[in-house]
């Protein structure tokens, strides 16, 4: 485990042994910390966490990253001109057991230079997983087929941006021989700075969508920031980037990489590919897999004609790394991977499909399919997808399309939901099924007088619009 030793060795690239310290973890919220953590205090926009050193340490902290002159009543070692001075000693205090802060002159440069250093002390096997839509679920089912053979840690819920990552990177220890983790991805240079601290040997790249594209500003922007992943892996045979063949934007990073590329997909063209795709609604899917010549039939307890391309991700990870058809397969079906979408049943006898986490153009068409393959009368309850920038129109229109040919009534929520309403209507769906509110509790309202058993509703919009509280709302109102 991290020890203050290898800390300070990180910082200042000397081995001093002031202590065999060891570190729990590290987090960046003091209410998350447990006995034996690091805190890391960020200064932010909203609030600036030098103000809760003193509940991390009350918390059970030891250990603190500071960039400000801290009260003379926290015990604090000056690690801001980078180096010890050879009289360097430890404080009475944490002899003691009191709690240290540790001054540097960047706490987030600082926490990504101990993950940098930490990464380079393990002999592991790294995966990273980036893409615009279906990051988290292809992440935590490929951790679930690596488990079937390797101890494999991976970063939990979100954690994947420039303070996820090194957060994830600290929890290495010895006993661990793979990693897999999740890359986001919102301005260019990003996810090529997360490699640098990661060193990922496979990458995974789900598809190049629209969200973010407010802020990238282009798809082939957002395609260009994905493809650092497959730039940084080392070449063939060490490093393999795993490709979907079906996405044009995906399958041109070939040419971008000197690692081995492996595409996969529904195009028989693809190294490993799916056919007879078969959706058993809410009991998973089934499909038959092809690879080199072999053909099997799989089936997961992942719902949604979609899910096939991630079980084709995880699946070619364990290829690549080893594991036998039979470890995969049951790393597949023991899968309880369903990260976004939950599936409830209301006191009315209807079911809700929630899928609120957040939404894009591309995730919000593959719900509406989803909707499509459960019997029932079909609602579909869709808010704004932000940040889509100059595919904000678009991206609408799009969904509303496909709603009027999967729901049989629709009800859209805030302001851009507008879009999606008409094209519903341009598409053919009688006015008279279509609904426009501008906020949340309102479309709670509305839904609650339509539902009746047998329907199937799925709630799906931005997190911004906190759908979440429409799901909550609607089981009192019921």
């Amino acid at each position: 485990m991290l020890t203050l030793t290898d800390i300070l060795e990180a910082l200042t690239g000397q081995r001093v042994h002031l202590a065999d310290l060891v570190i729990s973890e590290a987090v960046v919220d003091s209410r998350q910390v447990i006995p034996g953590a690091l805190f890391v205090a960020l200064p932010g926009e909203r609030t600036d966490g030098h103000l809760f050193v003193g509940e991390a340490f009350q918390n059970g902290a030891v250990l603190a990253l500071v960039q400000r002159e801290m009260p003379s009543q926290f015990v604090t070692l000056d690690l801001s001109v980078g180096t010890l001075s050879p009289e360097t000693t430890l404080p009475d205090a944490l002899r003691l057991g009191q709690p240290l802060c540790l001054r540097v002159k960047d706490t987030l440069a600082a926490l990504q230079q101990i993950a940098r250093f930490w990464r380079s002390r393990h002999q592991v096997r790294v995966i990273g997983v980036t893409g615009s839509v279906g990051k988290s679920t292809t992440k935590e089912l490929i951790a679930e087929v690596l488990s079937q053979r390797y101890r494999t840690l991976k970063n939990t819920g979100n954690l994947n941006n420039e303070i996820g990552l090194p957060l994830t990177l600290t929890r290495l220890g010895s006993g661990y021989q793979r990693v897999v983790l999740e890359m986001g991805f919102y301005v260019p240079g990003e996810i090529a700075h997360l490699c640098e601290i990661a060193r990922p040997q496979v990458g995974v790249v789900t598809l190049v969508g629209t969200v973010h594209a407010e802020r990238a500003g282009s798809q082939e922007a957002i395609a260009r920031g994905k493809a650092e992943l497959v730039q940084a892996l080392p070449p063939a045979p060490e490093g393999t980037a795993i490709l979907n063949f079906d996405d044009p934007w995906v399958r041109a990073m070939a040419d971008q990489t000197r690692a081995r590329v492996l595409f996969y997909g529904l195009d028989p063209a693809a190294d490993l590919w799916a056919d007879r795709v078969e959706s058993l609604g809410l009991e998973g899917i089934h499909f038959r897999m092809h690879y080199q010549g072999e053909s099997l039939h799989v089936r997961v307890p992942l719902i949604g004609f979609h899910s096939v391309q991630t079980v084709l991700r995880a699946t070619a990870v364990g290829l690549v790394e080893g594991l036998s058809w039979g470890e995969i397969i049951r790393g597949l079906t023991m899968s309880q991977t369903q990260l976004r979408l939950v599936a409830v049943r209301t006191a009315s006898g209807a079911l809700i499909l929630d899928d609120t986490y957040n939404a894009s153009p591309e995730s919000t068409l593959s719900s509406l399919n989803l909707l499509r393959e459960i019997p029932g009368r079909h609602i579909a309850v869709l808010g704004d997808m932000l940040e889509l920038g100059p595919y904000e129109r678009e991206g609408h229109e799009k969904v509303g399309v496909l709603a009027a040919e999967v729901a049989d009534e629709l009800i859209a929520v805030g302001e851009l939901s507008k879009m999606i309403a008409r094209a519903a209507r341009q598409a053919g769906m009688p006015p008279e099924r279509i609904h426009w509110v501008p906020e949340t509790m309102q479309a709670a309202k509305l839904l609650t007088t339509m539902l009746r058993e047998g329907d199937v509703a799925l709630i799906k919009g931005s997190h911004g619009l906190r759908m979440d509280r429409l799901v909550a709302a609607l089981e009192v109102m019921e």
